[in-house]
């Protein structure tokens, strides 16, 4: 990056607000769980994608864990995973030692998520399923959250995973339908949606999230609601967007807390069973509460 550049990109920057600083995490249990995901070459995207709740999630005894590798195939303007063509298949071992890790530290509730492995005739759907039978199996009582990719809308590999029965499927539209283009890699609107409505037509509760500060009106906030409503999704979640690194999609603005407050008062009036609404609410905060 040039000189040129680095002063554009200063003059730009917006400062983080008060409201955004974060307390520490309990250093005790949350440096033990990242010594093991070290030990294990383990993903979460607590940590890939930079959470400010990772600390906090943890010593409550949820965690998310990222299958499929640490290399996704798209390339979203928002997101600090790292993108690029993986060089090899899902591991299995991967998997074991996510069962070990939720036993060692007595994980109550599971958020499982992955990268986008478009490079893979079933989208790494198998993988999913290979997981969600182990944790059936090994980890009774640890209730489960699956966090899926749009798998490019193919019904047939996200019944996979439904059919597995996790008690919440989410899947996020990340933003309104007007930016989607702008921030999204390959994935549309109009698919997310009908990704969520099939969830939500086979039993199962749908879950979704957007974040804020991207550059969208209240207007389209208030549309996207109505259009997850529309297609069955029950549970929301509402966060204010944070850019990664320099080179990633700039924060247009940080909306205040009151904002997010009302956000929450207006969405459950529209009939949403369980919203979470501040800006540092992430798609999997307070996740064990979706299910109840």
């Amino acid at each position: 990056m040039n000189r040129q550049d680095r002063k554009r990109l200063k003059e730009s920057h917006i400062g983080k607000p008060e409201w955004l600083k974060v307390k520490l995490p309990d250093a005790i249990k949350s440096g033990s769980l990242i010594s093991v995901l070290r030990d294990r070459s383990l993903n979460t995207i607590c940590s890939s994608g930079l959470c400010p709740n990772r600390g906090e999630c943890w010593c409550n005894g949820t965690a998310t864990f990222m299958i499929g590798g640490d290399i996704c195939t798209r390339n979203c303007r928002f997101c600090a995973v790292t993108t690029g063509r993986p060089h090899y298949k899902p591991d299995t071992r991967e998997l074991k030692d996510i069962i070990r890790t939720i036993q060692d530290f007595k994980i109550k509730h599971a958020v499982i998520t992955s990268v986008d492995r478009d490079d893979l005739s079933d989208g790494g759907a198998s993988h999913w399923v290979e997981l969600l039978r182990l944790l059936h199996e090994e980890c009774n009582g640890v209730t489960v959250e699956t966090l899926i990719p749009d798998f490019r809308g193919k019904t047939e590999l996200i019944d996979l995973i439904i059919d597995e029965r996790p008690n919440v499927i989410s899947h996020n539209m990340e933003t309104v339908r007007s930016l989607t283009p702008h921030i999204r890699s390959v994935a549309t609107y109009n698919c997310s949606l009908k990704v969520l409505e099939h969830i939500s037509s086979r039993g199962i509760r749908a879950k979704s999230g957007i974040m804020l500060g991207l550059g969208e009106t209240e207007k389209e906030v208030l549309e996207t609601m109505d259009d997850l409503l529309d297609v069955g999704c029950e549970v929301m979640t509402i966060g204010q967007y944070m850019q990664p690194t320099a080179f990633h999609y700039p924060v247009k603005e940080y909306i205040r807390p009151e904002k997010f407050e009302e956000y929450k008062i207006i969405a459950m009036e529209k009939g949403f069973i369980h919203v979470e609404s501040s800006p540092l609410v992430r798609s999997s905060y307070h996740a064990e509460r979706h299910i109840h």
